[in-house]
């Protein structure tokens, strides 16, 4: 067997957590999953991933002010009107299959 080192690594708990429950279902140790991870550091010769700022965070209504509000609820009525919509059905049965959680 090749020679190894220790990674010591501090993650909040709860990402921890969550990305064991994702790595047991796949059967990958947590050990191999960040090794997969350096490995392909290695190979792309960086990020394996695209790592970009988005244009705006999301919004939160404590922090809008009336006239935001009013706007966002605007452009939701707009969507609505312009049958730009999807079913609260079709959401749940997305995040069904994609995290395997039943809404």
């Amino acid at each position: 067997m090749s020679k190894t080192t220790s990674i010591f690594a501090r993650v909040e708990p709860e990402i921890k957590e969550q990305a064991e429950m994702v790595l047991n279902k796949l059967g990958i140790p947590m050990s191999n999953a960040i090794n997969i991870f350096l490995r392909q550091v290695i190979l792309q010769n960086g990020l394996p991933f695209e790592v970009k700022i988005m244009p705006g965070k999301p919004l939160a209504f404590g922090d809008l002010t009336t006239a935001e509000f009013n706007s966002e609820i605007e452009k939701g009525l707009s969507d609505l009107k312009a049958g730009r919509v999807v079913s609260a059905d079709k959401v749940a049965g997305s995040i069904n299959r994609e995290y395997g959680r039943d809404l």
